[in-house]
């Protein structure tokens, strides 16, 4: 998830087309912040973290997750109340006294959903952890869905499969159309934040990016919201290449200081940081297989 982190600082100072939609940028400028996207993902990580077991060993129980995704979303958000958050989800989360799902389809459920990516050693599992955590807000189909697909490609991703799998897995169960190239993207630029057109785009992204540098630089161009393209493009980078050490300590300076304890804690469970990174290859039918969800 350090990906989707570093990702969503790039993104920032673009975002609502404030770019020249190219790929040549400065990576980092004084411009550049964290956003709701950062925050939301560390509070489902500390989600996760307080609700499953190791690996899911045992199994998952999806109300916890549930309840917890729940209770962190909130205090997070309450922490950092003007990070930029969406009119229906600022509702849900300072007004709303008993929060409900609100059918959304927007792309908040895949940008913050990247721990379940690494947390769990089924691809079964890591769907079913990131259909709670999506649940809560974003129940619509497309909503759970586009979780569900990040962070199955993450887990793909890290377990050593290639994107020509990773890409046949995604089409095969989610159906997302990935004829487009980023350059016909680009060409037909909307800014639109739903899953439905956000997916493609942070896919295509990945599977066109060479490292995670190319990858995040692929998203930001695409324009309007390039702060959670690069988020979930950049989670999804970071499965395959792993997160380069030097982006991620240029990215640390934009964070807040309570954030090392969540990541902390997530590098005690999967043993994985930024610059130290290799494939943890599964056995086959614990990886590609499909599931029901």
């Amino acid at each position: 998830m350090y990906g989707a982190i570093a990702g969503d600082i790039i993104g920032s100072r673009f975002e609502f087309d404030r770019g020249d939609r190219t790929k040549e940028f400065a990576l980092f400028a004084p411009a550049c912040s964290f956003t709701d996207d950062t925050v939301m993902t560390l509070a489902v990580a500390e989600a996760l973290l307080k609700s499953t077991p190791y690996r899911g060993k045992g199994g998952l129980d999806e109300e916890e997750i549930r309840r917890e995704t729940i209770a962190c979303m909130r205090k997070w958000g309450h922490r950092y109340p003007d990070a930029g958050y969406g009119g229906r989800f600022w509702r849900w989360l300072f007004t709303a006294r008993d929060p409900k799902p609100y059918s959304s389809w927007g792309n908040g459920s895949a940008m913050r959903v990247s721990a379940a990516g690494w947390l769990f050693d089924t691809v079964e599992l890591t769907r079913q952890a990131a259909r709670a955590t999506a649940a809560v807000t974003h129940d619509h189909p497309e909503g759970i869905k586009g979780a569900e697909c990040t962070a199955a490609v993450i887990f793909l991703a890290r377990t050593g499969h290639s994107k020509a799998v990773i890409r046949a897995y995604v089409e095969l169960e989610f159906g997302y159309d990935l004829s487009e190239t980023l350059d016909q993207l680009r060409a037909r630029h909307a800014h639109d934040e739903s899953c439905m057109d956000s997916l493609p785009k942070a896919l295509t992204s990945f599977f066109e990016g060479k490292d995670y540098e190319d990858t995040v630089r692929n998203a930001v161009s695409l324009g309007g919201d390039t702060d959670t393209l690069a988020a979930i493009a950049g989670a999804m980078a970071e499965g395959m290449y792993g997160m380069p050490e030097d982006i991620w300590a240029r990215a640390q300076a934009f964070l807040p200081n309570d954030e090392d304890n969540i990541l902390g804690r997530f590098t005690h469970r999967t043993g994985y940081w930024p610059g130290h990174f290799e494939h943890r290859f599964m056995p086959e039918e614990h990886t590609a297989g499909g599931s029901e969800g």
